[in-house]
């Protein structure tokens, strides 16, 4: 494989780790290193870019942790099979598959306009009761199945219609809408899927969905959206960034 152009600024504050690592990372999320290419050893890569070793394994480390790059015995390290990484900001799974340079399409499997959930109307600020838009979507990834998206808005945004679910995002069509989602609460977890769920998804038995339940709210704080969604995950996971308070 052809070496990767890297630039090590060693007067700059960022460890060198992780200066390497960012550069690796964007050249997998740019495309310029596919699913499934060899990737530069460990060695090679500390002699050319005059870096340790314990570096240089670091940063490779750094990138097998999030699911980038795959360790195979009898192999080597090879970049691992595409999957969306999402970064702990509120950004809609639309937008990040675009960013990641694949191609997101939508089925609306449900769209009910006098829906009832209490845990939605909650999260939402309304009493038990209250008729509210659910949603439910299948979301792809080029042509996988990816996720299913099921989401709960107040009873102003039944007006909302199958073609705007289909044609873009939801945070898009609520951004349309005057209805600007600024910060949320999340919770990622785990959990087996439904039989229903394994053959929407295309799934094995064995395989695990991730899960993320989500209540968004404009920069007033008042909600806008609640969301209970499931991934494949073989082809999502979460990147967080935290530091030292």
């Amino acid at each position: 494989m052809a070496a990767l152009p890297i630039q090590i600024d060693r007067t700059s504050p960022v460890p060198l780790y992780h200066q390497l690592a960012e550069q690796l990372t964007a050249a997998i999320s740019d495309g310029t290193l596919r699913p499934g290419d060899p990737f530069e050893n460990e060695l090679a890569m500390s002699d050319r870019l005059s870096l340790s070793r314990p570096t240089v394994r670091r940063a490779i480390s750094e990138l097998v942790n999030k699911g980038l790059l795959v360790r195979r015995r009898g192999i080597g390290t090879t970049v691992a099979n595409q999957m969306v990484h999402r970064r702990a900001e509120l950004t809609s799974l639309y937008d990040d598959l675009e960013r990641e340079g694949r191609t997101p399409r939508t089925d609306v499997l449900s769209l009910v306009r006098s829906a009832h959930d209490d845990r939605a109307a909650e999260a939402l600020g309304l009493p038990a009761g209250t008729p509210l838009v659910s949603i439910v979507r299948l979301r792809y990834a080029d042509d996988l199945p990816l996720a299913i998206l099921r989401n709960w808005l107040p009873p102003a945004m039944d007006d909302l219609t199958v073609e705007q679910l289909v044609a873009d995002g939801l945070y898009a069509v609520l951004r349309a809408r005057g209805v600007r989602p600024t910060v949320a609460r999340q919770r990622i977890g785990a959990r087996n899927a439904t039989a229903e769920e394994r053959r929407t998804l295309h799934m094995s038995k064995a395989e695990p969905l991730v899960t993320m339940t989500r209540s968004a709210y404009d920069a007033d704080g008042s909600p806008v959206e609640f969301g209970d969604h499931c991934y494949r995950a073989d082809q999502y996971s979460v990147d967080v960034i935290v530091s030292e308070r």
